[in-house]
């Protein structure tokens, strides 16, 4: 359809060119058959590839992400993703591989499949310096898990492993003890939204009441952020789904009567609001742990503060539980703050309990963000990192305090302040840097791109074969440029007709 679209409008787009012939022509020549098509993807495909070994081949040090999600066709597809640190300190991301598996999904399969990878393709993995995955059984269990394996495996070497922040960040949200909450606002929103008849006639109903919202969401656990989302819509709502309920004839919930649940539902959507913006800033690529690090803490002292002005009665950062109480005729000071200082609290609990990985990581980055700072503990500094990424403590102390004194770099500008180290003179502070820079602090690539593959092999292309599920995923997601010049002059073309 677009060429024969391309070949219509040539004669307009091209009327006023001198070679308009010959333009016409090379848009009929065109080649567009299926089989065509699926080499020149190929090819682009490889020549990709072919960078990325390049790549692999010049850095100094690599980490990986890992994630595992089912296709169309029920074949479970290990996607991994490796962020390249090299001597410049500058960092890429590629996709590594998929790794299909068709039968079971294991820790100990999983392991195997991606030996035999390492094996096929010789991947330097004396270079690993991490591996971060989800929290499922099958990545972190601790005798058949996929991370214990690779332990076990002489051809590995110490290597650090974390739980993606995204994954730990969401179940921190989950531990809060609002679950009833959540239960009665989704069955009264599916009670709508589960009958045809009964959805058509609440579009109807919003529609009359003139509200700015045509619809009611509907959220699921696999996606975090469609829970913020889906509550706020709720909250919103509700008057009208009083009202909806009341008209129909049908049973109300009582809860939506029921002044403290309500006061409730809007707290619990002002704190999924606010973590779904930590949510938010923790996805992307070229996101580093250490940025990741800085707005986990920075949410941490953020509600630390919010709990003192809730205790305080002071809810200009809880803009819906404002509204409800407005709405119930009722002061700010009439709020048992207590109530929901207890569930900030309880939520900055789960967060120190389940980032102590990335804890033991923050005076790392601290220093390497700010190296010459006085007050620094040189000595505990030093045990840290040596233990980290397994060097002399001696040295790296040796190297700390020489690079403190160093008056030439402390006029440097800090951009590229850690490539300005000479290798002969810093070669720990360099190896620490470098291994910093290359740690993933999230599985977000992986995940993206099985959104990616959802669109790739759909319902309509379930039979694509594994090969060519890699080929499209990897031309979908690659950072890399394909030669297009080589690649033309590497093939004869023909005219398809």
């Amino acid at each position: 359809m677009v060429k024969e679209a391309f070949v219509e409008a040539a004669d307009s787009l091209f009327r006023d060119f001198k070679n308009k012939a010959e333009i016409t022509s090379s848009i009929k020549a065109l080649q567009l058959s299926r089989s065509t098509v699926t080499r020149r993807c190929e090819a682009m495909a490889e020549d990709l590839t072919q960078q990325l070994w390049k790549d692999i081949g010049d850095c100094q040090c690599f980490s990986l992400q890992l994630d595992e999600s089912t296709d169309v066709s029920d074949t479970a597809q290990v996607c991994i993703f490796i962020r390249m640190v090299f001597t410049d300190i500058t960092a890429k991301e590629e996709l590594l591989t998929v790794l299909p598996m068709k039968e079971q999904t294991r820790g100990e399969d999983i392991f195997q499949s991606f030996k035999n990878f390492i094996e096929k393709t010789q991947l330097p993995v004396y270079k690993l310096v991490s591996i971060t995955t989800d929290g499922a059984p099958a990545m972190v269990g601790r005798l058949n898990g996929f991370i214990a394996k690779c332990r076990q495996d002489d051809a590995f070497p110490d290597f650090l492993n974390y739980h993606c922040i995204i994954h730990q960040q969401a179940l921190c949200a989950k531990m809060l003890n609002m679950k009833e909450i959540m239960n009665v606002a989704t069955k009264i929103a599916c009670s709508i939204r589960a009958r045809s008849l009964q959805r058509r006639l609440f579009r109807a109903h919003l529609e009359k009441a003139d509200c700015d919202h045509s619809e009611l969401l509907l959220h699921t656990d696999v996606r975090w952020l469609s829970r913020g989302k889906f509550l706020q819509r709720f909250r919103e709502l509700c008057p009208e789904i009083k009202e909806f309920f009341r008209v129909a004839g049908q049973a109300e919930y009582m809860q939506l009567n029921d002044g403290q649940w309500l006061l409730d539902l809007a707290f619990l959507t002002d704190l999924t609001n606010m973590l779904n913006d930590l949510n938010l800033q923790l996805q992307g690529k070229d996101k580093t742990v250490i940025n990741m690090i800085s707005s986990v803490n920075a949410f941490k002292r953020k509600m630390q503060h919010l709990s003192l002005k809730l205790q305080r009665h002071d809810l200009i950062n809880f803009q819906n539980l404002a509204s409800e109480l407005e709405m119930q005729g009722m002061a700010c000071l009439q709020l048992d703050s207590a109530r929901y200082t207890e569930q900030i609290d309880n939520c900055l609990s789960e967060f120190d309990k389940r980032f102590q990985d990335f804890s033991l990581l923050e005076p790392v980055a601290t220093f390497m963000c700010y190296p010459f700072r006085e007050d620094a503990d040189v000595d505990s500094l030093a045990s840290k990192i040596a233990k980290l990424f397994h060097l002399n403590s001696s040295a790296v102390e040796d190297e700390i305090l020489t690079l403190q004194a160093d008056i030439e770099l402390k006029s440097r500008d800090h951009g590229q302040f850690w490539n300005l180290l000479t290798e002969v003179k810093y070669p720990n502070m360099r190896k620490c840097a470098a291994s910093l820079t290359a740690l993933f602090g999230s599985t977000y690539l992986c995940e993206s791109s099985f959104s990616h593959m959802n669109i790739i092999k759909s319902k309509y292309r379930s039979t694509m074969t594994d090969e060519h599920l890699e080929v499209c995923l990897r031309l979908a997601v690659s950072s890399y440029s394909p030669d297009y010049a080589s690649l033309a002059d590497s093939i004869q073309c023909k005219s398809s007709e």
